[in-house]
């Protein structure tokens, strides 16, 4: 299974997740955003799981329904690979794979993630 969090302000309005089964174990709000960059104060954590088998499905999904502005991703692991899914755009590194994070880390910089929210676990 890979699991992951995602934030639900972060899906374009207007977009969906669809075809996608997620095991959802949690949802909550807190306080967390930052203002500056564009984001709201307030976001929903859905935290889930997913069977590794649906990944690159979830993946694609996001690719599409993720909204473009304020630097939103969503990111997920199996017990191999990291995921880090922006609009447009997905990266997949082996867990503990330093380089493959730093071109996550750069691309999401470039696009405007605050450097506080480059913190995704391995």
């Amino acid at each position: 299974m890979a699991n992951g969090i995602l934030i639900g302000e972060s899906v374009r309005v207007g977009a969906s997740l669809e075809g996608v089964t997620l095991a959802v174990d949690k949802v909550y709000r807190l306080a967390v955003g930052d203002e500056t960059s564009g984001q709201p104060r307030i976001w929903t954590f859905i935290e889930f799981e997913i069977p590794d088998g649906g990944v690159h499905k979830l993946a694609t999904a996001l690719t599409n329904a993720l909204d473009p502005a304020s630097g939103w991703y969503c990111d997920f692991r199996s017990a191999e690979d990291t995921f880090v899914v922006f609009a447009g755009r997905m990266f997949r590194y082996r867990r503990g794979d330093q380089t493959g994070r730093s071109e996550a880390e750069n691309y999401a910089r470039s696009i405007g993630v605050p450097e506080a929210q480059l913190d995704w676990p391995e």
